[in-house]
């Protein structure tokens, strides 16, 4: 079977979808905070749409698929590690890595905890500490220490399985940021900016037995590697270099959200 044929690639057909727009990384307001993070222009949101079931167990097919579909290879766009510029993936994926992301988190208030912790004060101020290191990542305030410094005392206000879900990393995603980040004196920024991006990857649906809200959204942080080693989402590992493949089961897209560490856009 000729390796272009769906037949070896579980049946799945990808096609892109430009018009498929997020607002919460282009908005103004956005786009300033992500300058100041030192992620502007290296964060981005593409979407696709896909032809058939999405089964959770065959995720591996599925990603494989999806990295070798001819609608996804000319338009899944990376950093170049070399030049700095945006290009396409363009090389033939070999193996890949999808871990899942639970996702099961419906509210802002599982960051109420920073407030209860003296992380953050009242008046939502991050409390400052005296800077210590944590390569690559200056720590600063108590916010970062929670985030990084396993050994810190406040360090299990989240548990393991809390540091897990998607909610969770992509708070911590915004609050580390790029490689020249002004961190933020305040916790408001962080968490706004976190809620919009949540809400525009991830879908939810009325269960219509209980009518509770749930989530519909199956998600994966992947790596592929072509003969080479690896080379998405870049040929280098940081633990700010990402992408998460969120996944649609019943309008059968694929959001892909991709973050490459290094220096934003300034100006």
């Amino acid at each position: 079977m000729a390796a272009g044929d769906p037949g070896d690639l579980g049946g799945y057909y990808f096609r892109f979808l430009p018009q498929r727009t997020f607002p919460s990384l282009s908005s103004a307001e956005t786009t300033g905070r992500l300058r100041q993070w030192s992620m502007l222009g290296r964060i981005k949101a593409q979407a696709f749409g896909f032809d058939q079931t999405f089964q959770p167990y065959r995720k591996d097919d599925f990603v494989m698929a999806f990295l070798k579909d001819p609608n996804v290879i000319p338009n899944l766009q990376m950093l170049s590690d070399s030049s700095g510029q945006w290009i396409t993936l363009g090389t033939e994926v070999k193996k890949i890595e999808a871990i899942n992301v639970p996702c099961t988190e419906l509210s802002m208030s599982f960051f109420h905890r920073l407030y209860d912790q003296d992380i953050v004060r009242e008046n939502g101020h991050i409390v400052k500490c005296l800077d210590s290191f944590c390569d690559p990542f200056v720590i600063s305030d108590e916010l970062r220490k929670v985030l990084l410094v396993e050994d810190s005392e406040k360090y299990e206000v989240f548990s393991q399985l809390d540091r897990e879900e998607f909610l969770f990393c992509l708070f911590k995603h915004l609050c580390l940021g790029g490689s020249l980040c002004q961190y933020e004196d305040v916790l408001n920024p962080y968490l706004e900016t976190t809620k919009l991006i949540y809400k525009d990857l991830v879908s939810v649906r009325k269960h219509p037995q209980t009518k509770k809200i749930q989530i519909t959204s199956s998600i994966f942080k992947v790596t592929a590697y072509d003969s080479a080693g690896m080379c998405y989402p870049s040929t280098k590992n940081h633990e700010q270099t990402f992408s998460y493949f969120v996944v649609d089961p019943i309008r059968r897209h694929v959001n892909v959200l991709y973050h490459c560490y290094g220096v934003g856009e300034m100006s």
